[in-house]
């Protein structure tokens, strides 16, 4: 991981644990949704990404969200040097096969397009 990269990932954990320590699990699910879009190819990051999630789903007494994260995490420690469906949240809520677009910002820090020059 660059480290360009890696400063955008980071950020979305931490901005994940404020906002669910402020009581907002619904914006601290985003912020680790963007974190497992950033860290896909990277399975020991790409992992982590969903077991933040999975712990979130246990705080939230969420079992769908616990158990889809604990086949996650299985399959993004195994699989993530080999296959990832682009853009994909991460969520237990989507098909873990289905690839999504990439917010702008982020594919920008991925390398999948260039800064607009407005």
């Amino acid at each position: 991981m660059n480290s360009e990269l890696k400063t955008f990932y980071l950020t979305e954990p931490a901005a994940a644990a404020d906002a669910d320590n402020q009581g907002d699990v619904d914006t601290a699910f985003r912020h680790l949704e963007r974190a497992h879009i950033l860290s896909q190819k990277f399975a020991l990051a790409h992992t982590t990404t969903h077991l933040r999630m999975l712990r979130l789903g246990w705080h939230t007494r969420d079992a769908r969200e616990v158990l889809g994260q604990l086949a996650r995490a299985f399959a993004a420690l195994l699989v993530s040097r080999i296959w990832v469906p682009v853009g994909n949240t991460g969520r237990a809520n989507v098909s873990a096969f289905e690839p999504m677009a990439v917010p702008e910002d982020l594919a920008i820090v991925l390398g999948h397009q260039k800064p607009s020059n407005t």
